[in-house]
């Protein structure tokens, strides 16, 4: 009884401070401790926020298993970005924790197998469409489902990018849906900026997640990285982009929104 009071009291004090302090959180994409998602939820639980993660079909137990490692209890609701009712029902789901929304973290990318690996020219449009679907108009799907849970002070959209200002070996049609992504973003700010709505991105390096694993190919970026990028990148540190992401859900970028923040060792900067 008395761990389960000094956790309910560190909590209760993790919510009065930090950067998040009092923030209502949603976080989509928590599959492993590894994953850019799981440290965005450690981060800004750490900053003072509450934070509900998002899971679905097969994968849920998995988040729910994950969910059980961050600093505090976070509830996990259903969510399946390309499911209408699921999208409907979001609001009734968070209001079971949380009276509002504050910020959505956008953690969500897929493609076939056939839209990766080099085969751009032969990919079929059925899984086109599923890689854009789910890797880009999900950002609005979400921010619509999600936009009935904003108050007047507004909230923050953050969704997590790779750079799609230049075609990358193997990356093939889960770039074009990045593009989109980058592009959707923009008019989603424009379109929800007189709400106070602020919609940005996190650019990050290569980082071996779960999601990574699954592109042909990826060892590539990771040998090629440190040869380009001016600061030191590590493959297996996804604290920075969360780092990035949790500050684009604090107030200190009152206005900002339409931005990507590239979190990849400076080499979007850099030419051949």
């Amino acid at each position: 009884m008395t761990d389960q009071k000094s956790s309910a009291a560190n909590n209760s004090s993790s919510q009065t401070s930090g950067l998040l302090a009092g923030k209502n959180i949603l976080v989509t994409g928590v599959l492993t401790d590894a994953s850019i998602a799981f440290h965005i939820a450690r981060l800004a639980q750490e900053q003072g926020a509450r934070v509900i993660l998002s899971s679905y079909g097969r994968v849920l137990s998995l988040t729910t298993r994950i969910a059980g490692r961050l600093p505090h209890p976070a509830p996990v609701i259903e969510l399946d970005v390309t499911n209408n009712d699921d999208l409907a029902a979001l609001p009734t789901r968070i209001k079971e924790h949380a009276p509002h929304l504050d910020g959505v973290v956008h953690s969500i990318g897929f493609a076939p197998e056939s839209a990766l690996g080099g085969n751009f020219l032969n990919t079929e449009w059925s899984d086109v469409a599923t890689a854009l679907h789910i890797s880009a108009y999900s950002l609005k799907s979400l921010t619509m489902a999600a936009r009935p849970l904003f108050t007047p002070q507004g909230a923050s959209i953050v969704g997590l990018d790779f750079d799609a200002t230049v075609a990358w070996p193997k990356y093939d049609w889960m770039g074009v849906a990045k593009a989109a992504l980058e592009s959707t973003s923009r008019y989603l700010a424009r379109d929800l900026g007189k709400e106070n709505v602020r919609v940005n991105l996190v650019a990050a390096g290569p980082i071996r997640t779960m999601a990574a694993k699954s592109i042909p190919g990826f060892s590539d970026f990771e040998s090629v990285w440190n040869e380009r990028a001016p600061l030191h990148w590590d493959v297996t540190d996804p604290v920075p982009a969360a780092q990035a992401t949790v500050a684009l859900l604090s107030d200190w970028f009152p206005k900002t929104t339409a931005e990507i923040i590239h979190v990849d060792g400076g080499l979007h900067g850099m030419g051949a």
